[in-house]
């Protein structure tokens, strides 16, 4: 009987693959998994339902990249101590905008901006959408006394590989230095409008079960043939306007968050010297340890912070090693940093926008 743990030997050799090693789009992304992981193909197939079925894995997905899905930001909401859990619930089951959803808490409550304890995504589906007008009618329904809208200027990583990563030693760094993506809303013609909006929700079982290819519902849904799907979609790719096929792990369940090693989790961010944001987010994406890394705008309340980033570890003491590791890293590499923060995760919904993305065409 195939297991379903996230400790099983096997499940963690193909979860180390499957979370986010397989970039771009894959007509067969079943037999690609089992090339990289030396699973045979029917049993890749088998585990990852398996793991749905147990809550260990929440979707498997095309993702998508902010680019081709509309205007989006993170936002972190300033809230009475006494109504975060209620604005916390609000969020998760009234808006179809709102994506991952956070409470934090400040390692540092001294630093500028410690009193913003509840953290979401936000993502609107037309590049004409006024986030700051969306976060205005949000905070009425919350009770947020302010709120701080953060949309990035450049992306260094957005991994996860929650797996992969467990246990990586602090300071572990990869072999090249990620180059930062600039955020440019995507042109698109109308069949790559339609093939996207295909391929972007997760995978049903169902379709996982089709050994012809678990793309075929999407070719009708798009309107094109399985072929000319693929055909477009590989072009979509090869454009960085498809992300990568993922096994998206529950990381916040309990038996996840041993076997991966994502007990704890935290968003550092830094304040680094006008000039050396490109710098300071390529060397702290280069560790390994880090699953997102941002340059952002719009974090006054942060005393101007411009680097934000997520990483997870067994526990806090593992956040702050990996956190040390990297401030030592900025410094040998003659990066001033002037300011510092870790927000430690304690409540975590983790969730992708429901809503459609822009209809934008050349």
């Amino acid at each position: 009987m195939i297991s379903s743990s996230p400790a099983d030997p096997t499940n963690l050799r193909l979860l180390a693959v499957a979370e986010d090693r397989l970039d771009g789009f894959y007509e067969q992304p079943f037999r690609a998994l089992s090339e990289r992981s030396d699973i045979p193909e029917a049993e890749v197939r088998e585990r990852v339902i398996a793991m749905i079925r147990a809550g260990v894995v929440r979707a498997v997905r095309q993702t998508v990249p902010s680019s081709v899905q509309g205007v989006a930001c993170l936002v972190a909401w300033k809230v009475a101590s006494s109504r975060e859990k209620d604005a916390f619930d609000w969020l998760a089951e009234h808006d179809p905008a709102t994506g991952h959803i956070a409470l934090r808490e400040p390692e540092f409550p001294s630093e500028p901006g410690a009193d913003y304890r509840l953290w979401t995504t936000l993502r609107l589906p037309g590049a004409d959408d006024d986030l700051q007008a969306h976060c205005r009618e949000l905070a009425s329904h919350i009770g947020a006394e302010a709120f701080a809208c953060m949309p990035a200027v450049g992306m260094f990583r957005l991994s996860v590989g929650h797996v992969r990563r467990a246990g990586v030693a602090p300071g572990t760094l990869e072999e090249k230095e990620p180059v930062m993506q600039l955020s440019r809303p995507a042109r698109l013609t109308e069949t790559e409008q339609r093939v996207i909006a295909a391929l972007r929700s997760p995978l049903s079982v169902e379709e996982l079960e089709d050994e012809v290819s678990p793309w075929r519902r999407r070719a009708e849904m798009s309107g094109e043939n399985l072929a000319d799907l693929c055909r477009v979609a590989q072009s979509l790719a090869q454009r960085r306007l498809l992300g990568r096929f993922a096994v998206i792990l529950e990381h916040t369940a309990a038996e996840v968050r041993v076997a991966a090693g994502t007990g704890a989790a935290a968003l550092l961010m830094w304040r680094v010297q006008p000039g050396m944001e490109e710098r300071a987010g390529g060397i702290c994406a280069q560790h390994v340890c880090m699953t997102h890394c941002y340059w952002r705008s719009g974090t006054e309340v942060f005393g101007g912070a411009q680097i934000m980033g997520m990483v997870h570890a067994a526990d806090r003491e593992g956040v702050l090693m990996h956190k040390a590791a990297i401030d030592a890293q900025l410094e040998r590499r003659e990066v001033q940093v002037m300011g510092t923060q870790v927000m430690h995760t304690v409540r975590a919904r983790v969730r992708t926008s429901l809503l459609d993305f822009p209809a934008s065409t050349r």
